[in-house]
């Protein structure tokens, strides 16, 4: 009994002793008319729906608000909620396509958009989305290649929700979306891509090694032609080879006779002189 209802049925039958005190027979009506409230006065929510039946036959969908039926002749066959509802569901050691066993979780967001419907042609509709959820998602999966299945689930998920709509329809039942919350795949399996991937970045790091040490040879060539085009540049390089090495004290420096011979004379003895002044020996 809703409240309104109740409230009613307190006010009438108290309306009732009251009349009864004076004539007994006063109430009777005060108690006949508490009853028909209790029995026919209905109340739905603003999100529900009542499917009523008037003798075995649809009467009609009634709600929100309040509403009358027929006592004895009507009843109140079943309450529909058309708030999103969810449901979680799950497909354990399903194959996917290539094989794979795999543990799926995901939730469906669904609503009923026609109460008949929800009501009149199937038994139990919330125990049928979750078993066509299931039956769906291992189609799904069934049909997907793991590496899809796990780069890709916004396609996944709108697969799975249009396979469970398509269904659902006819029920009077609107699925507005699928979520994918997990796939989770064999420890071995895991190891195995873990590995995979290792060697993909490292193929990549050998990769681009390589193409610095071809960019770096090709400057080495450059080089090697203007020096060779230009002695005069190869000496001035080597002078400040020797110049750089210098600059640290207390360090000793051996210096090839070759090498000196190679430079200008004049200039190889005026840095080993800058050295002597700086305190680093020369040899």
């Amino acid at each position: 009994m809703n409240p309104i209802a109740l409230f009613l049925f307190v006010i009438l039958m108290l309306a009732a002793f009251g009349a009864g005190a004076i004539r007994p027979w006063f109430g009777a009506p005060f108690v006949a008319a508490a009853l028909i409230v209790m029995l026919s006065l209905k109340m739905a929510n603003a999100w529900q729906k009542f499917v009523v039946l008037r003798a075995g036959k649809l009467q009609g969908v009634k709600g929100p608000g309040l509403f009358w039926i027929l006592p004895i002749l009507d009843s109140v066959t079943a309450i529909i909620d058309e708030r999103i509802q969810t449901t979680a569901f799950n497909a354990e050691q399903a194959l996917t396509r290539d094989t794979v066993p795999v543990n799926v979780d995901a939730i469906i967001f669904w609503h009923v958009h026609d109460a008949q419907k929800a009501a009149l042609e199937i038994t139990d509709y919330r125990m049928a989305i979750d078993r066509v959820s299931q039956t769906s998602l291992r189609e799904m999966i069934g049909s997907s290649m793991l590496s899809a299945l796990l780069s890709d689930r916004k396609t996944a998920d709108e697969r799975l929700r249009d396979a469970i709509a398509s269904k659902t329809q006819a029920w009077g039942i609107t699925v507005s979306s699928v979520e994918i919350r997990d796939v989770a795949i064999p420890e071995a399996l895991q190891d195995a891509m873990s590995r995979q991937a290792q060697a993909e970045r490292e193929k990549q790091a050998r990769v681009i090694l390589g193409s610095a040490e071809v960019e770096i040879a090709s400057q080495f060539v450059e080089a090697a032609r203007l020096y060779a085009d230009n002695p005069e540049a190869l000496q001035l390089r080597a002078m400040n080879i020797i110049y750089e090495t210098t600059k640290e004290r207390g360090a000793t420096i051996l210096i090839p006779s070759a090498m000196v011979d190679s430079l200008n004379p004049p200039s190889a003895l005026a840095i080993a002189a800058l050295a002597e002044r700086k305190g680093t020996p020369v040899a």
